[in-house]
């Protein structure tokens, strides 16, 4: 049980701290503007070495950093529950650490994946059109990479929760 945990929270520490970086560097899409090479994220664009807050309020955007940060904030919540289920006090008996951090995990795999194909979809058929020469970049690798990762722990966390769960059962009362 304690080397899924230990699994587990390894994934989401590497999956939290990649989609903190995602989320706040801009380096989501990369793209030639006027000749000049271009890169922007969620936050912030860039043309040549100048950087400029985004000003456009696209409902699509403003939804890819809300869910980005909520799944921020269901994954360190995720670690603090995964933290603690390595304790083993009485308290909150009926609730169950290692499921409650897996829950947390796989709402915060849900918001990413909602963030990354709603960003997805506005980039191809609204950004796409309007630059040729684009592609995605880094930033935006790195909050899928944290998916995986999110996904992974909330998996570990699960398994973990089942056997916790199949040794109870299996003991004497």
């Amino acid at each position: 049980m304690y080397s899924f945990m230990g699994g587990g929270l390894f994934c989401a520490g590497v999956g939290t701290l990649l989609l903190v970086v995602a989320t706040a560097t801009d380096h989501w899409m990369q793209y030639r503007l006027s000749g000049a090479f271009a890169h922007q994220g969620l936050w912030r664009y860039c043309v040549g070495h100048k950087c400029y807050l985004q000003t456009e309020s696209m409902a699509s955007w403003n939804a890819t950093r809300a869910l980005m940060i909520l799944s921020a904030l269901c994954a360190a919540s995720g670690i603090a529950l995964g933290i603690l289920a390595f304790t083993q006090q009485p308290a909150f008996a009926r609730l169950s650490r290692p499921f409650s951090a897996s829950s947390m995990f796989f709402a915060a795999t849900l918001f990413l994946l909602l963030a990354l194909a709603i960003y997805t979809g506005v980039a191809v058929s609204f950004l796409g059109r309007r630059f040729r020469d684009w592609r995605f970049s880094w930033s935006y690798i790195l909050g899928w990479v944290a998916l995986l990762m999110t996904f992974f722990s909330g998996i570990f966390y699960m398994c973990a929760y089942r056997m916790h769960e199949c040794q109870r059962l299996s003991t004497p009362r």
